[in-house]
């Protein structure tokens, strides 16, 4: 395990504040078992900052072997029925408490940050330069969307997509195959096609979608591309953390660990 820096540490209130004011999670209406913002209280200090995707017991322990006592998720630990807590959860629970591993998580909120988002972080891998919010969400948006007036050929931004996730994406070819108008709001909403319509967008980028969706695509006259839920949400836990350990001069840490979905 390495080696921890000094015991002083930073104020985990003092991270939480931040995160919490960069963020602005209250002015976003998300599911339930999100819960967004501080989900475990370690016992007061942070020196090593971990990030990644789910709060699942593999990634904790993972997070306690690279000597982190606060783990960053954009997935956090009460998305099903948390009761009772025996069997992994039980795990998770002693795991959580015997390493004094805090853990603070953002869904929503850090899926369509203007600038430290999922989408935004995208858009930026995949060579744009700007984008506007996209993909309203009962008052907020959670995505973005980028105009290409000379058009980008359908094709390359699959070629794009693939270099940036490490694997090729899905395509639904709906639309045209110059794409003008790109949407991207990560993670699982392929069943939102029509919603992306409807905003304008020709080309929609996302995680994933079911089946029926390939037809939807066709319907609604957009194409959608489907890279992977995990791989289009690495983007803003990634961000989190750096801004985190540049604001407070703590090490951070994105622990990978892939699903595949």
């Amino acid at each position: 395990m390495p080696a921890r820096p000094p015991p002083a540490g930073v104020s985990l209130a003092r991270i939480v504040e931040f995160a919490d004011t960069l963020l602005s999670p209250a002015a976003f209406a998300d599911y339930d078992g999100a819960q967004n913002g501080l989900q475990f209280e370690n016992r007061g200090r942070v020196h090593r900052v971990a990030a990644a995707v789910d709060g699942s017991l593999t990634v904790v322990r993972k997070a306690v072997e690279a000597g982190c006592d606060l783990l960053l998720v954009h997935h956090g630990l009460f998305w099903s029925k948390t009761t009772p807590w025996t069997g992994r959860r039980a795990e998770l629970l002693r795991c959580l408490v015997e390493s004094d591993l805090g853990v603070y998580s953002q869904h929503l909120p850090l899926d369509g940050h203007p600038r430290i988002g999922n989408a935004a972080g995208l858009a930026r891998a995949l060579g744009f330069r700007s984008w506007r919010p996209f993909f309203a969400r009962q008052g907020q948006f959670i995505g973005v969307q980028v105009e290409i007036r000379q058009g980008l050929a359908r094709e390359e931004l699959g070629r794009r997509l693939a270099s940036v996730l490490g694997a090729e994406p899905r395509l639904l070819p709906g639309g045209p195959a110059l794409c003008r108008r790109i949407g991207i709001c990560t993670g699982g909403a392929g069943a939102e096609l029509p919603q992306a319509a409807r905003e304008g967008v020709d080309t929609f980028i996302t995680g994933e979608g079911p089946h029926w969706t390939y037809a939807l695509a066709e319907d609604v006259g957009i194409n959608a591309f489907y890279g992977g839920h995990y791989a289009t949400e690495t983007f803003g836990v990634r961000s989190l953390a750096e801004r985190i350990s540049r604001k407070f001069g703590i090490p951070s840490v994105f622990i990978d660990h892939p699903t595949g979905l």
